[in-house]
């Protein structure tokens, strides 16, 4: 008597023999597709295989983004002229049916700064998260879609928090330290459940306190400027290190994460990364057309890094210039080089305008 099919074991599939429907569409096709898909799941996208991983690094599919208008920045100022913790927000995106052309507007994100100062924010997918407390200890969560243009109330975090440091890895936001008691030190959002849940706790109890926050590799990076130190958790067992930063002025605007490489403006040195393999920092070639600036922001837009900048007009001027370049970043044997655009002026702002944050948001 034959077996019937179900009866049968499953069989293996050989990787190496089986054809690839990716592999069998046209480029432009797979181009097309993928520019569609949001930018929050490039990670994974990148596990397919290592040719699709370079295939998501392509220009043309930033090309098509452009086209369509998927992305933006988001960048906020505060007064330092008033007392008032209030941030002005402006975007920058591209101006409608001109793919090449970019406006810098102002927006309102009215969230209320008087009763929730200083909260922790991060851009994910087309929402800004407000992660509430500081000095003023806070459990309080808000999200702002930036397409609706309304915020809603998010779950409360498990304990109040104060100063602490805040990654998105993967699915997850990750909020690490502010716990005066030190009974919760980590906590997780997840984003499918939208429910907050035990992290591992950080094996060392550090303050946490940071001047920027960025996220790699599964970990989540706090970068001082008062101790010149970058210290980093493990989001999968609690585990803790830290490198030194250099020994020189940054912003905490001028820190951004491109294609898992850490960069960061620093004012005598210009654009450096940092090569975890060789545990030092380098500088990016081919930017000789930087000068020395201050107030540095940092993003990624449309697959390039936007370098923005403030300038003073004159001494007795009351405002100041926002400029901008595109910077094209590859690297190499060598390390990184950086092609750059011409720079662009923005817009103008009051003079006492300092930047506070410069998100990368997209649908």
């Amino acid at each position: 008597m034959s077996s019937s099919i179900a009866d049968e074991p499953p069989r293996k599939l050989n990787r190496a023999t089986s054809p690839s429907l990716l592999n069998s569409l046209p480029i432009e096709l797979i181009w097309t597709i993928t520019a569609r898909v949001s930018r929050r799941s490039y990670p994974i996208l990148s596990c397919v295989s290592k040719n699709f991983r370079s295939t998501l690094l392509s220009p043309e599919i930033h090309k098509i983004r452009s086209l369509l208008d998927t992305d933006s920045l988001c960048i906020s100022f505060t007064d330092e002229t008033k007392n008032d913790p209030t941030r002005n927000w402006f975007t920058l995106r591209r101006i409608e049916n001109n793919p090449t052309q970019n406006q810098f507007v102002s927006v309102s994100i009215p969230f209320d700064y008087r009763s929730e100062p200083n909260p922790s924010i991060i851009a994910i997918g087309p929402e800004i998260f407000f992660i509430c407390g500081s000095y003023i200890p806070s459990s309080r969560l808000w999200i702002f879609d930036t397409r609706s243009q309304r915020f809603r109330r998010g779950p409360n975090m498990q304990v109040d928090r104060s100063y602490k440091s805040v990654g998105l890895v993967g699915d997850k936001v990750y909020v690490i330290g502010g716990d005066r008691d030190y009974k919760v030190q980590a906590e997780t959002f997840d984003l499918k459940t939208q429910t907050w849940e035990l992290a591992p706790n950080p094996e060392e109890e550090e303050e946490w306190i940071s001047s920027a926050n960025v996220s790699l590799d599964k970990k989540v990076y706090a970068l001082t400027s008062y101790g010149d130190i970058a210290l980093h958790y493990d989001t999968r067992d609690g585990s803790c290190g830290s490198f030194e930063l250099i020994k020189d002025k940054w912003w905490r605007t001028g820190v951004c994460v491109m294609d898992n490489m850490l960069y960061v403006y620093y004012a005598r040195f210009g654009l450096m990364w940092y090569d975890f393999e060789l545990m030092l920092w380098r500088v990016v070639y081919g930017l000789d057309v930087l000068k020395s600036v201050g107030s540095v922001g940092m993003a990624e837009y449309y697959g390039k890094l936007a370098f923005l900048w403030e300038e003073s007009c004159d001494v007795s001027s009351e405002t100041k210039e926002i400029w901008c370049r595109m910077i094209g970043l590859v690297r190499s044997e060598k390390g990184i080089h950086g092609t750059s655009e011409p720079s662009r002026l923005l817009g103008i702002v009051p003079r006492g305008y300092r930047m506070q944050q410069c998100l990368s948001v997209s649908d």
